[in-house]
C-alpha cells in the first residue's frame, strides 16, 4: 500500500459512509465516531481515495509514503 490514513476525530460527523462503503476499513468507536481498522491496508490506493473524497466532513485524511496530506 503507498498510502495510509487516518481520521481528525474531532471532524467526523458520524454519516457512516466510510463505514457503509468500507466495513472492512472503517468502524464506529464507542463514541460513534468513526475509526480505522486494522485491515484497512486491505484496501487498495483507488479505494482509500474514494473513502476519503466521500467523506461529507473530510475527516479522512490519506497521506503518501513520504507523510505528504493527499485528501
Amino acid at each position: 500500500m503507498a498510502y495510509w490514513v487516518e481520521i481528525d476525530q474531532d471532524e467526523c460527523m458520524s454519516s457512516g459512509r466510510c463505514v457503509a462503503d468500507y466495513p472492512a476499513a472503517f468502524a464506529f468507536d464507542d463514541d460513534e465516531l468513526a475509526t480505522v481498522l486494522p485491515t484497512s491496508g486491505n484496501l487498495t490506493d483507488q479505494q482509500l481515495l474514494r473513502a476519503a473524497r466521500n467523506c461529507p466532513s473530510r475527516a479522512i485524511q490519506i497521506f503518501d509514503t513520504d507523510g505528504t496530506l493527499l485528501e
